[in-house]
């Protein structure tokens, strides 16, 4: 059976939040061969969740919680049901802080997981104010930051892409 389709993360596999896994989701009672692997809010222990309940709801639903904050997201103003879709009906990411979803074009941004570093030492210092989010960097920081940087290190780096115009943004999580 194939994975759901999550449309603000199209990759969850590949990103780490959703792993291959023996385990029986608590919300289903079923193994399907691969559980959750990224933040849950709950007042309750968090459980392990299999995809396809993550996808239909069921999951945020029967434990009253969240997959992603929503702050983030009410604050950029986008829309009640894309708020619902990202924190209630898709896969989040583990992050240092606390993960902040990005959004363009009215809309939440796909996740695409940690940004490569060659990817980012790419990236002129001049257009690295426009792609970062709340980072403000002069060149000699910039050059430093990419040349520092590891994937999945300390700070990470989220790569997001808008579903509308297709640019690529950043997200920085420092320790």
């Amino acid at each position: 059976m194939p994975l759901p389709f999550f449309k603000y993360h199209p990759d969850p596999v590949s990103t780490g939040s959703i792993k291959p896994s023996a385990d029986v989701c608590a919300c289903c009672r079923q193994a399907r061969g691969y559980v959750y692997a990224g933040s849950f809010y709950t007042a309750e222990e968090k459980p392990a969740l299999c995809p396809w309940c993550i996808a239909s709801g069921d999951a945020a639903k029967k434990y009253d919680g969240l997959f992603s904050d929503d702050y983030p997201l009410r604050e950029a103003r986008v829309s009640d049901d894309v708020i619902r879709e990202v924190c209630e009906r898709t896969p989040g990411y583990n992050s240092w802080q606390q993960e902040v979803w990005l959004t363009h074009c009215d809309d939440a941004c796909e996740f695409h997981g940690d940004a490569e570093p060659a990817e980012l030492r790419a990236i002129e210092w001049t257009r690295a104010n426009d792609l970062l989010q709340d980072e403000r960097m002069d060149e000699r920081k910039w050059a430093d930051f990419t040349q520092n940087y590891t994937k999945g290190g300390d700070p990470a780096v989220y790569k997001f892409v808008c579903r509308h115009c297709r640019i690529v943004l950043y997200g920085v999580d420092y320790t």
